[in-house]
């Protein structure tokens, strides 16, 4: 085993004191919400229905994927979350910043909604139609599974889900019920059936930031995984790309990318123009600047655990780098700042999100048709994953077999073994973006902190902490907190 390429970098970043993003709601609506009399300025608003805040930050956190590494920066948004404590932060990258995110993009579609019913020429708003329901299901099935129980189709009608809103509010503090999880779910639903077939690429001039085809089939992919209807999840994937091509449409990390630097790779990962991202989003947060800094993150020993090991006896193509203090980490995300003015010094922190890629639906396929029983077609796939990820990759040592899987993992259940490996592929491809908290919790395993105090803190399947708490504010609204 050739050893994972470790390189030093001495990466400084500008630490202008940032104060924390006031509320988007707090802010006063603007002629781009007022004035929707044509589709272009529906589109318009149609830019802002998409969450404007991370979840990065504390998802990644509470998974299996970082340490207490005993030193480096400390924020409630990172520390909480690892020590399985309700975040006393609502600032950026906190739950409660995402929380009121989702709540405003969800406004934004209702009102582009409301505006397309109210337009004479229903035709000609036909498409803005398809992509505010798109948005608003969007929107929704990520509070819900942020704030619920993860969708169980034994208990959904009982677990308590997140307020559905389908229409603009029209007074100060409005009611609302949290209902239940499948209702969300079949709320979801309904809306993604119905923006699905309205979905147009030709109206926007860069569609990876809005809800293109593509990535609302994406979408749907990840949806039906969720709700385990696996022969969906098929259909909708054979309609992400034409002649279902997700090879041509993968990031090349063990070509192109493997001879770019730091920087060159941090500006291509989140660009529009790379095919793999299906749908970008600009999210106000502060994790393009310390991420791998922070004192709860990935270590020397935790990405040898990520990143060092596979099926294939081959070596991950990911560059991994630190900055010192144990600070490791995949160049990805990077920081955007935007001054207040042209002459400003101070301005507001950006990280430019994929929140759908074409190896999320490759993943998507695969877990699917695991467990319909198609092992060539999962084997098909994890074989085309490596091809694409591992250094030097050659099939005649690569290739993933079934045999070779269960000799990794030690257990005669294929199917058991492929979604073994499609959770640690998926692991190592999403590291520091959040993902990996969402299989934790959709296959309900246990996560286990240590401290540098030598605490053990063990997140059961059962327990309440893995639901995020609802907002404080929220309660003026009627909606009950989580148990704790």
């Amino acid at each position: 085993m050739t050893k994972q390429r470790i390189i030093i970098l001495s990466v400084f970043f500008g630490m202008l004191v940032f104060a924390g993003c006031s509320k988007y709601l707090e802010q006063p609506p603007d002629s781009t919400w007022t004035d929707l009399s044509t589709p272009e300025k529906v589109s318009r608003l149609l830019g802002t229905a998409y969450p404007k805040a991370s979840y990065i930050t504390f998802c990644e956190a509470m998974s299996d994927n970082v340490t207490d590494k005993g030193v480096g920066v400390v924020e409630r948004v990172n520390q909480d979350p690892y020590l399985f404590n309700d975040v006393q932060d609502e600032n950026q990258d906190s739950p409660e910043a995402y929380w009121h995110a989702c709540y405003n993009a969800i406004s934004a579609a209702n009102h582009a909604l409301q505006a397309c019913d109210k337009a004479g020429n229903t035709a000609a708003y036909s498409r803005q139609r398809g992509e505010a329901l798109v948005a608003r299901a969007y929107a929704h099935f990520m509070l819900v599974n942020v704030f619920s129980k993860f969708y169980d189709p034994a208990t959904a009608n009982a677990d308590p889900g997140i307020p559905y809103v389908t229409e603009p509010e029209t007074v100060v503090i409005k009611q609302y019920e949290r209902k239940t999880v499948a209702y969300v779910y079949e709320m979801v639903e309904k809306d993604l059936l119905e923006g699905l077939p309205l979905i147009s690429d030709e109206v926007y001039s860069v569609p990876r930031y809005h809800f293109n085809r593509a990535a609302a089939y994406a979408f749907a992919t990840r949806f039906y995984l969720f709700k385990k209807e696996y022969a969906k999840v098929l259909e909708y994937a054979s309609q992400v790309f034409a002649n279902n091509d997700l090879a041509a449409n993968m990031r090349p990390w063990n070509t192109t990318y493997a001879n770019m630097s730091p920087e060159q790779l941090w500006t291509v990962y989140s660009k529009a123009t790379e095919n793999a991202n299906l749908l970008l989003v600009e999210t106000a947060s502060l994790y393009g600047r310390y991420g791998p800094r922070y004192r709860y993150g990935m270590n020397y020993a935790r990405q040898v655990e990520i990143l060092f090991y596979n099926v294939t006896g081959g070596n991950w193509a990911y560059p991994v780098y630190y900055y010192g203090n144990q600070d490791y980490f995949v160049p990805k995300l990077t920081e955007h700042f935007v001054k207040s003015s042209v002459n400003a010094e101070i301005g507001n922190p950006y990280v430019m999100t994929p929140l759908f890629t074409t190896e999320e639906v490759l993943f998507n396929r695969a877990e699917a048709n695991a467990w319909l029983g198609n092992t060539a077609a999962v084997l098909q796939d994890l074989n085309l994953f490596a091809s694409k990820r591992i250094r030097n990759y050659d099939v005649s040592q690569h290739n993933i077999t079934t045999s070779r899987i269960r000799n990794y993992y030690g257990t005669s259940d294929i199917r058991a073994g492929l979604i073994a490996t499609i959770l640690d592929f998926k692991r190592a491809e999403f590291v520091q973006e959040g993902m990996r908290w969402f299989d934790l919790q959709r296959y309900k395993m246990p996560v286990t902190h240590y401290t540098a105090r030598g605490d053990t803190l063990v997140l059961a399947a059962d327990d309440k902490r893995r639901l995020l708490q609802i907002p404080q504010s929220a309660t003026t609204s009627g909606i009950e907190l989580n148990p704790r």
